[in-house]
């Protein structure tokens, strides 16, 4: 069992990558996240990149309905050599509180993936396809 816990059979990058990641602590709170200005910062990044992508608009909520919350999800990106790219903070809708049959269907957000994106660009290249 000793050869699974210990590091002593990685590369030299390997475990400066491990020991990085045991040194970064990612937050389970949006208290604790404030805490830490790297975390604060970040915050505040996708915040300014919602507003500026005009993904939402703050609007009245219509009389019996209920609101879908929000959720912080919080990452660490490393490099290949294990040193920290960058932290990313991510605001997500909290799906899972609607009911099936009752809310289930009444939100939507279209969003086109990056590969969909791709896929027609690939296909108007490649089948000459003409914007006239």
């Amino acid at each position: 069992m000793s050869h699974y816990v210990s590091n002593h059979h990685l590369s030299k990058s390997n475990k400066s990558f491990v020991n990085q990641l045991s040194t970064v602590s990612i937050p389970n709170s949006v208290q604790e996240a404030l805490v830490d200005p790297r975390w604060k910062a970040t915050m505040n990044e996708e915040l300014k990149a919602l507003q500026k992508n005009e993904t939402w608009e703050l609007v009245d909520r219509p009389l019996g309905k209920k609101t879908v919350g929000c959720r912080w999800v919080y990452t660490v990106k490393h490099k290949a050599d294990g040193t920290i790219e960058h932290f990313k903070a991510r605001l997500v809708a909290k799906g899972y509180t609607q009911t099936y049959g009752i809310d289930y269907t009444d939100t939507f957000a279209h969003v086109a993936k990056i590969n969909t994106v791709r896929v027609l660009l690939s296909l108007a290249a490649n089948l000459n396809w003409s914007l006239q």
